[in-house]
């Protein structure tokens, strides 16, 4: 994305202009990122979410190995993944898988931010990023060979790389996500580039799972929409075209196991959260291997040398934190 034209005033420029690369925390990126969504100011009223299912948890030992096992694609999923740039898996996971991860994550975030998502926090948008190289039970998660295994078989790519784990806990109460695709975010050279996003609960549409805009090409509908980083009109603007041009949007709830996988030019947003429990999800971005680092990320990229330590703009994005998850390479 370029800067503004020189022959515009100045504080439209400084609004449009999001070259400068973020020099921020994590959490003070989606902090600004979540204010760029256009909100009804009223809200609606909270609601009790269901009580999770009472279900025996499994051993890391057993999550480890069920997260091995491979996941059968169809050519018809691969081809709607193709066409419309995103698609929702059932039984990705075990109930049980899902249940433990979310414990682990929900102590995670407490220790964190101290605070308990699920009692008492309302309103924001909390994140965790790069959590897997010391945490051995997210590890299991992260670069699990099924979830790598998808990502490399939607992509139709022979192995992709980790980019960054994302832990992402929208509290009851918050409001919506901004209308985006990831392209935005990641500064890899590449369109080969899907994210896994798997919830930590099943998420009715109250609490506000995921939505996806499809066919995959609607992207370009909205090229002309200049990001700002203030304010909320480039949300504003991506929903009036949406609109206008009778865009579909797939918002449906997640069923326990249940993961989406999206690519990093499909828009998609959230609706707010409206129950009162906190919308836990875990978001594993994973890219072809081979591809580079932009020459210029910007803001809109955050704080993307933690994820790739070491590596300049112009480099192959392959630091030790960005293994290859799939194929699965032979132990000696």
């Amino acid at each position: 994305m370029t800067n503004s034209n020189d022959n515009l005033n100045s504080k439209i420029s400084d609004a449009a202009d999001i070259s400068k690369p973020w020099d921020k925390g994590n959490q003070a990126w989606w902090d600004w990122y979540v204010s760029l969504a256009d909100n009804d100011v009223k809200g609606d009223e909270i609601i009790n979410a269901d009580p999770l299912p009472d279900i025996a948890i499994p051993s890391d030992d057993e999550v480890i190995s069920e997260l091995a096992e491979p996941y059968h694609l169809t050519n018809d999923q691969i081809y709607f993944f193709k066409k419309n740039g995103f698609i929702k898996l059932k039984k990705v996971f075990s109930p049980g898988a899902v249940l433990k991860l979310r414990a682990e994550l929900i102590n995670l975030l407490k220790k964190e931010f101290k605070v308990d998502p699920d009692k008492g926090a309302h309103d924001r948008f909390l994140s965790l990023e790069m959590i897997w190289p010391d945490n051995a039970l997210l590890r299991a998660y992260v670069l699990s060979p099924r979830l790598g295994q998808i990502s490399a078989d939607l992509l139709e790519v022979p192995a992709v790389r980790l980019y960054h784990d994302n832990v992402l806990a929208k509290q009851a109460g918050c409001g919506r996500t901004p209308w985006h695709f990831d392209d935005h975010h990641f500064p890899l050279d590449t369109n080969d580039v899907v994210t896994a996003w798997a919830p930590a609960q099943p998420i009715p549409l109250e609490m506000g799972p995921l939505s996806f805009a499809y066919p995959l090409d609607v992207h370009e509908l909205v090229n002309a929409v200049t990001f700002e980083k203030t304010g909320t009109g480039y949300d504003r603007g991506v929903s009036d075209v949406f609109l206008k041009n009778n865009v579909s949007v797939n918002e449906t709830p997640f069923e326990l196991g249940e993961v989406s996988f999206h690519h990093n030019l499909n828009f998609h947003t959230a609706s707010r959260n409206r129950t009162n429990r906190s919308r836990v999800a875990l978001a594993n971005t994973y890219y072809r291997d081979g591809a580079r680092v932009v020459n210029a990320p910007t803001m809109v990229s955050g704080d993307w040398q933690k994820f790739m330590p070491n590596v300049k703009p112009g480099d192959v994005a392959a630091s030790p934190l960005n293994p290859i998850c799939w194929p699965v390479k032979n132990k000696s």
